[in-house]
C-alpha cells in the first residue's frame, strides 16, 4: 500500500458509547484521517420508547463525519459502504457487535480493537465491571488486531492499572478510556514506522465478563464485607448494584470499612458481637443521622456511605436516615 504523506493513517472508527470517544480524539490529534464512523443503531428505550442517538454518533455528526448506523454490520451493502470510504484501517472501541471476517479485512492493514482489561482476563462485554466485582488487584487495557472470535485475536499493546479501594466501575472507566486512547494512538503510530509484534493469547487462560444485568447487580448480604463492597463498586454507577428493604428496592453505593477500636466500632457505639460479625446478613445494625447506615454482612459490618430509594433521587444514607429511611433492626434482602 503507498504510504500516505507525514504519516497520515485514513481510519475508519467503530464505537458507540462515550467509553469511545477519547480515542477517536486521540486518533484526530495525531493527524490521521478519520474517512467515516460506524456506531451501532439506536433502539427505543424508555417509557417513552423514544430512539437516542448514541454518544459517539452525536460526536461524530458534530465533527461532520460520515456516519453509519447498520442494523447488523455485514452484507453487500454495508460492505461496499465502507469499501468506499477507502480506509487503511479500522480502530474498534466499544461497538457492541463481533465482526465478520469480511468486514475485519477491508482495510488493508486489517483492524484493530481497545479492550478494558489485560486479556485474556475479562474478555466479554464488562471487563471494568467485573474486574472490581471480582476484587482484581488490577487490571488494564489491550490493543489486539481483530479475529472472527469474541476478544481474542493477537495483542499488540497493552498497559495496566492497580485498581484502588475506592475506584468504582465510572471511575476506572474514565480512566482505562483515556489511557487507552493514548495507546492506540501510539500503536498506530508504531505500524507507520514498521511490522509491530503480535502476540498470541493464551486461550485457556482466558476468563469472561459477560454484560451486566440487573439480577448480576443483586446484593448477597451473605457474603464477607470486602466481596459485597467490590460488588457494589463495580456496578457503580450503572446499573448500581440493589438490594431490598420492606419489599421495595434500594441501589446501594459507597461502600466503607470501619475502624475498630477496643473491640467497639470506632464512632458508631456498636457492641463488640456487631464488629465481630453479628447481626444477620443484611441487617441495619447501626442507622445514625450524620454517619448513615452500617450493616451486617457474612463477614463483618459495612458502611454504605449513599443510597437511591425507589422514586428519588441519589443521596447519602445519612439523609435516608434523617427522613423516612431505615431504622435499626430492619433488614435488607
Amino acid at each position: 500500500m503507498a504510504e500516505e504523506p507525514d504519516g497520515q493513517v485514513k481510519v475508519l472508527f467503530w464505537g458507540t458509547p462515550g467509553f469511545a470517544l477519547p480515542t477517536l480524539g486521540a486518533v484526530e490529534e495525531a493527524g490521521h484521517e478519520v474517512v467515516g464512523v460506524v456506531t451501532r443503531l439506536e433502539r427505543p428505550r424508555g417509557r417513552g420508547r423514544k430512539a437516542a442517538p448514541s454518544p459517539m454518533r452525536r460526536f461524530a455528526e458534530a465533527r461532520g463525519y460520515p456516519v453509519l448506523a447498520p442494523e447488523a454490520p455485514h452484507g453487500e451493502e454495508f460492505e461496499a459502504a465502507i469499501r468506499a470510504l477507502a480506509p487503511d484501517v479500522s480502530v474498534v472501541v466499544a461497538y457492541g457487535c463481533i465482526l465478520r471476517r469480511r468486514i475485519l479485512d477491508v482495510p488493508p492493514r486489517g483492524s484493530l480493537n481497545l479492550h478494558a482489561s489485560l486479556l485474556p482476563a475479562l474478555r466479554g462485554a464488562a471487563p471494568v465491571n467485573w474486574a472490581i466485582a471480582r476484587g482484581h488487584a488490577e487490571t488494564g487495557v489491550t490493543v489486539m488486531r481483530m479475529v472472527e472470535a469474541m476478544d481474542a485475536g493477537p495483542v499488540l499493546a497493552q498497559e495496566a492499572v492497580a485498581i484502588g479501594p475506592s475506584d468504582t466501575a465510572a471511575g476506572l472507566s474514565r480512566e482505562l478510556a483515556g489511557l487507552g486512547a493514548r495507546l492506540m494512538a501510539e500503536t498506530l503510530r508504531r505500524m507507520e514506522a514498521g511490522p509491530v509484534e503480535e502476540r498470541e493469547q493464551d486461550h485457556a487462560a482466558a476468563t469472561f465478563a459477560p454484560k451486566v444485568d440487573r439480577a448480576a447487580a443483586r446484593v448477597g448480604w451473605g457474603r464477607g464485607a470486602r466481596e459485597v463492597a467490590d460488588l457494589i463498586r463495580g456496578m457503580d454507577d450503572v446499573p448500581g448494584a440493589w438490594t431490598r428493604l420492606r419489599g421495595a428496592p434500594v441501589k446501594v453505593f459507597s461502600p466503607g470499612f470501619v475502624a475498630e477500636k477496643g473491640g467497639v466500632t470506632e464512632g458508631w457505639g456498636v457492641t463488640e458481637v456487631v464488629a465481630a460479625g453479628g447481626g444477620r446478613p443484611g441487617e441495619i445494625v447501626a442507622a445514625d443521622p450524620k454517619r448513615g447506615i452500617l450493616v451486617a454482612t457474612g463477614g463483618g459490618p459495612l458502611h454504605i456511605g449513599e443510597v437511591q430509594p425507589p422514586g428519588k433521587r441519589r443521596m447519602e444514607s445519612a439523609a435516608w436516615v434523617r427522613g423516612a429511611g431505615p431504622r435499626v433492626g430492619d433488614r435488607f434482602e
